[in-house]
């Protein structure tokens, strides 16, 4: 089982150890950014990571920046997750310290340019330092739409609730659901499959500070 938009998902084989596939042939950057994620983290920077497809030039970078990973196309996939699963636990794993920084800014990830609108929805009282030094003649506004929506969610009940009126934001507008990293109840899981579940579509992931993680969501088609 393989996710179509180069994002991670925890697959068990039959010894019971996971391992996690990304698809590179969608995305890839977003599968890039939770391979950089997994490796980032002590919880989690052992557990197999089995590439599938993607283009070769960004197969090959990666190979050089996460060497210990396992790449392979889809017809093989299925072998390699459980040679991946069944193979000695990796005790020295590689540490992307080169893929979790970047040299882009918050705003040049989440959209924001020279003279965007931006609308906030329920920011932190220190949204400017969130967001860092921005482009000249930003905007923010309150309400209406604007070409790029930043929502800011601290608890599950409130944003379900919330997520079938905000839902329509996303129709002609960078629309990014935010929230803090570290929390069990409201992470970036819940937050995917609450809105998939409402008829939204994934196309990006962003740290934007230690404190706050966020997904670009836009309706689906069709």
């Amino acid at each position: 089982m393989l996710h179509s938009k180069g994002e991670g998902l925890s697959l068990r084989a039959m010894s019971g150890a996971p391992a996690v596939v990304i698809d590179l042939s969608r995305l890839p950057s977003h599968g890039r950014a939770v391979a950089a994620w997994l490796r980032g983290s002590k919880s989690t920077r052992q557990i197999p990571i089995v590439f599938v497809g993607g283009d070769a030039s960004k197969v090959d970078a990666l190979k050089k920046e996460i060497p210990d990973a396992v790449f392979t196309t889809l017809p093989h996939a299925v072998l390699a997750v459980r040679k991946a699963v069944e193979s000695p636990r990796n005790l020295n794993p590689v540490t992307p310290a080169q893929m979790m920084a970047s040299t882009r800014s918050t705003a040049q990830k989440l959209g924001i340019a020279a003279g965007t609108r931006v609308r906030l929805i329920d920011p932190p009282s220190n949204y400017e330092n969130v967001l860092g030094e921005l482009p000249e003649g930003v905007q923010f506004h309150e309400d209406g739409n604007c070409p790029v929506i930043l929502w800011f969610v601290r608890e599950r009940g409130a944003f379900e609730a919330e997520l079938a009126r905000r839902r329509g934001l996303a129709v002609d507008c960078k629309f990014w659901i935010v929230w803090k990293k570290g929390q069990a109840a409201l992470n970036g899981n819940v937050v995917r499959e609450a809105a998939l579940a409402m008829g939204l579509v994934d196309y990006k992931i962003c740290s934007l500070d230690a404190v706050w993680s966020g997904i670009l969501f836009a309706v689906k088609k069709g």
